[in-house]
């Protein structure tokens, strides 16, 4: 698991990047000029300014693009020092919604659209990426982007696999690129301060960790095949996911279904476990032993790590989403809408000078372009995304299983249990595979 993983490509596709960069060079295609050399109006020097390229161009991608929920400045477009050049999605209409929104800002017709990520990456003038497709395409995206030299950010969750998310961060580290997972929670003040109270021991010793998550994903039913709409790459949506005929309700809900997600344990699971994972101190490793509820002795499934925390999978009164941190003096309740400590005045703790403090950000997206700038370590890079999605995949494999499960989180594997180990990788459809 600890060996580097490349994406292995076909020989056409290797073929087809090699082709975009030598057209480009002889023909001289006006897309590839790189836009910090067209004198852009802005406050920041066309010379500073990073190009950027948009994958997966749906609703959170125009999110984080354009702005909405988190990303009240209106998003990487929103910022001067940010210039997008090129949008890609499988659906056109994404792609061309997308594209008017970027032409609109900069008030010309120069964003170029693609239905094939590989293209865009194929650009020798793009600098950054942002990676919003489903999951099942993030650690190839990813890792094809790292190693065209760019920087990405991705949205959440990182994988379908620990397999996936192991290569992916064992790429970044290999190529040296900046890479940033779209767990915003780590930018957000409350859920650093509450990490910051449990890691200094205001709460006392741990007793337990709640993380509200719902638990379970079905596979995908036996639905009948619909005719494809001509507005989808349907061959190109489904990616490395197993092949089926196309059926609307799947493609409109197919983070509900097994063969694309892991359910509300990795999209929701994403954020709840990273805290969880932070709070703890395990950033850099994971549980020793999963216990999934057995409706007798067992019934939440829970997490054993080796310090002796103990995490437990379970609704939190008053809380949607959230973690509540159990200790011996107290404890702290963290959501995105709740804030609550016992005793109340450590809400107003504060964190001395010689205790720990955790990585600073008050913004995701600001984060992400500061590390591009100093190459200096984000809040939320490939390491801590690989650990993270990893608790929820473990949770979801002992789901699966009905039986305890023991971890090895050095060796990423399971102990003395090759049937487990089977479930640490899934079978890519042809022609995707790492």
């Amino acid at each position: 698991m600890n060996a580097t993983l490349h994406v292995k490509r076909s020989r056409g596709s290797v073929s087809r990047r090699h082709f975009l960069r030598t057209a480009a060079a002889v023909v001289g295609v006006p897309l590839l000029v790189p836009a910090s050399t067209l004198g852009l109006a802005g406050t920041v020097a066309p010379s500073n300014r990073l190009v950027m390229g948009c994958i997966g161009v749906g609703g959170q991608g125009t999110r984080g693009m354009a702005g909405g929920i988190w990303a009240p400045e209106g998003g990487f477009i929103g910022r001067p020092e940010i210039h997008i050049v090129a949008v890609c999605d499988v659906n056109r209409n994404n792609r061309n919604h997308a594209r008017d929104i970027v032409n609109a800002k900069y008030g010309n017709q120069d964003c170029a659209t693609y239905g094939d990520f590989r293209e865009l990456l194929a650009r020798p003038d793009i600098d950054i990426v942002l990676s919003a497709t489903g999951e099942r395409w993030h650690p190839l995206i990813g890792i094809a982007a790292v190693e065209a030299g760019k920087d990405i950010y991705s949205e959440k969750p990182v994988s379908v696999t620990i397999a996936e998310a192991r290569a992916l961060a064992n790429t970044v580290k290999r190529t040296g690129r900046i890479f940033q997972i779209g767990t915003q929670q780590r930018s957000m003040a409350n859920f650093r301060f509450a990490c910051e109270l449990v890691r200094n021991g205001y709460i006392g010793d741990l007793t337990l960790v709640t993380g509200d998550i719902d638990p379970g994903v079905p596979p995908v039913p036996d639905l009948p095949g619909e005719p494809a709409p001509d507005w989808l790459d349907y061959d190109m949506w489904l990616g490395p996911a197993p092949w089926r005929p196309y059926n609307s309700r799947v493609v409109g809900s197919w983070m509900g279904w097994y063969d694309y997600s892991g359910g509300d344990m990795t999209n929701w699971g994403a954020h709840v476990w990273d805290i969880v994972q932070w709070g703890l101190g395990m950033d850099d490793s994971g549980p020793v032993e999963i216990i999934p509820a057995n409706g007798k002795d067992v019934k939440y499934l829970t997490y054993r790590y080796a310090n002796g925390a103990t995490v437990v999978r379970n609704h939190i009164p008053g809380v949607s989403k959230g973690i509540l941190f159990e200790g011996a003096k107290g404890w702290v309740k963290v959501s995105r809408e709740v804030f609550e400590t016992e005793p109340a005045s450590l809400k107003r703790q504060v964190i001395g000078p010689n205790e720990i403090h955790l990585h600073e950000s008050d913004n995701h997206h600001t984060d992400f372009l500061r590390s591009v700038r100093t190459r200096v370590r984000n809040g939320s890079d490939a390491e801590v995304a690989c650990r993270s999605i990893t608790v929820c995949h473990l949770g979801n494999i002992a789901d699966q299983l009905g039986r305890p499960l023991r971890w090895d989180p050095a060796k990423e594997r399971f102990v003395d249990d090759p049937i487990a180990d089977r479930y640490l990788a899934r079978a890519m459809r042809s022609p995707w595979r790492l």
